[in-house]
């Protein structure tokens, strides 16, 4: 068996990847190999909880990219020979390639905390199985608490609070989301969390858990403890690299499979995506530890155009870390640098901020206040990050800060933005939030 390009992982990298190279190179053979027959919606897993309600809900679609003809083998890959050219499966399969992507995704972190082998402690796992052990116990559950307060364990602990249970969560930092937000920010989905009804445990740090062979309790460092049903550990996930590493690729520092700008690993005709492959910085061009889809398919979108040859000019220029989210009614959006990470790496920052109302005017029912926050380098005034808080305009808004950012615009260009806007869609075309936050910026450079 032969397949013009082999992709081994049918998450979103692998999936892009795939119809990506299907559109751009319709005459070549793609084949996807991947070990679970129904695979997840990443983004969606912390919804199988109450939003969705079934993890059964939350299945990555395969028919689009059957439509255009890519095949799928589900089966595991346990060896890969790149200079035969071939990859053998669990099953016994040699299947052979001609151009072959890595897109093996990353699997949970569990620290080492003592009493983590107990029964009731659950990862947040991409596994389909996985998950509707974690579902079935959440239901029967009446305490959980989640260690790490990133976006997962944020979005989990939400879902979780909105089923009527009590929950925890408990993060080493003095804020919620430290990745993405500044404190301001932060404290927003802080707010959100306690109306309704989630105990944060900020600054703190889980010494064990105890409880007999099922978990009962968590017992932080300063002596406290919460009783438990469930306990979620959610600090990140680390990235699949057992594969690349026994078939002789190189490793970067980041402990990510090594990539070049179009996603070329250090082996002739073999590359690499998505949160197994190295990502680099937008601004400081440093190992980047971002993990996201989002990320993932923009990168898939230049490997699966350059396969074969460089035919569209698309260059990674870095990973820029654009984040979204919704806590209780508000959402969250943030890309780019936050202060604190830009001042942290030497920048010299002006702050601007804006708010008004998503809907002019603001009686118009359904009306919700938007807070923008940018953040641009003091001498040249180029854009380095953004952070919005408010309806559901949020998701797009901070796309539009992303694209500024990715085109280095400066506080006077994002000031002379032209825009489109209309009462039942946007704020005033007189006070527009992102526009009146890079004016305040632009008044203290």
């Amino acid at each position: 068996m032969k397949y013009d390009v082999l992709i081994i992982g049918g998450g979103p990298a692998g999936m892009v990847t795939a119809t990506t190279a299907k559109k751009f190179y319709p005459d070549k053979s793609v084949a996807i190999i991947k070990k679970e027959e129904k695979g997840l919606v990443p983004c969606g897993i912390p919804y199988v909880f109450s939003t969705l309600g079934s993890v059964e809900k939350n299945i990555m679609p395969t028919k689009p990219a059957e439509n255009l003809g890519i095949e799928f083998i589900i089966d595991e890959v346990t060896d890969v020979d790149v200079k035969a050219k071939v990859v053998k499966t669990k099953s016994g399969q040699s299947i052979s390639y001609e151009k072959l992507v890595f897109a093996t995704g990353s699997t949970p972190v569990m620290p080492r905390i003592e009493g983590v082998e107990k029964e009731g402690v659950y990862a947040v796992s991409k596994n389909i199985d996985d998950l509707r052990r974690l579902h079935e116990a959440v239901e029967k559950a009446e305490r959980v608490v989640i260690v790490g307060g990133g976006f997962i364990g944020v979005e989990v602990g939400e879902q979780i609070a909105r089923l009527g249970k009590k929950v925890a969560i408990v993060e080493m930092m003095d804020q919620l989301l430290p990745a993405a937000f500044d404190k301001e920010f932060a404290r927003i989905a802080e707010e959100e969390l306690k109306k309704l009804g989630v105990g944060l445990y900020l600054g703190s740090t889980v010494k064990r858990i105890a409880g007999s062979s099922k978990v009962e309790a968590v017992e932080l460092a300063d002596g406290r403890k919460i009783d438990a049903d469930v306990v979620i550990v959610s600090v990140g996930y680390r990235p699949n690299i057992e594969l690349a590493e026994k078939a002789g690729l190189r490793i970067s520092i980041g402990n990510r499979i090594w990539t070049d700008e179009y996603g070329r690993t250090s082996e002739k005709d073999v590359f690499a995506v998505g949160d197994c492959s190295e990502e680099k910085d937008f601004f400081t061009r440093e190992t980047s530890r971002v993990m996201l889809a989002s990320t993932a398919t923009f990168e898939a979108r230049i490997v699966g155009a350059n396969l074969f040859s460089l035919k569209v000019v698309r260059v990674n220029k870095g990973t820029i870390g654009v984040f979204s989210t919704v806590v209780g009614d508000v959402a969250l959006g943030a890309a780019g640098l936050t202060e604190e990470a830009a001042r942290k790496e030497g920048f010299e920052v002006v702050v601007g901020y804006g708010e008004n109302f998503n809907r002019h005017p603001a009686s118009i029912p359904g009306a919700a206040k938007t807070r923008v926050k940018l953040v641009f380098a003091k001498e040249s005034g180029t854009i380095l990050g953004g952070q919005v808080a408010g309806g559901a305009e949020v998701g797009e808004m901070v796309n539009l800060i992303a694209m500024a950012i990715q085109n280095y615009l400066t506080a006077s260009e994002m000031d002379t933005l032209q825009i489109g806007t209309h009462p039942l869609l946007t704020s005033a075309p007189t006070m527009p939030p992102l526009i009146i936050a890079a004016e305040d910026a632009l008044r203290k450079m």
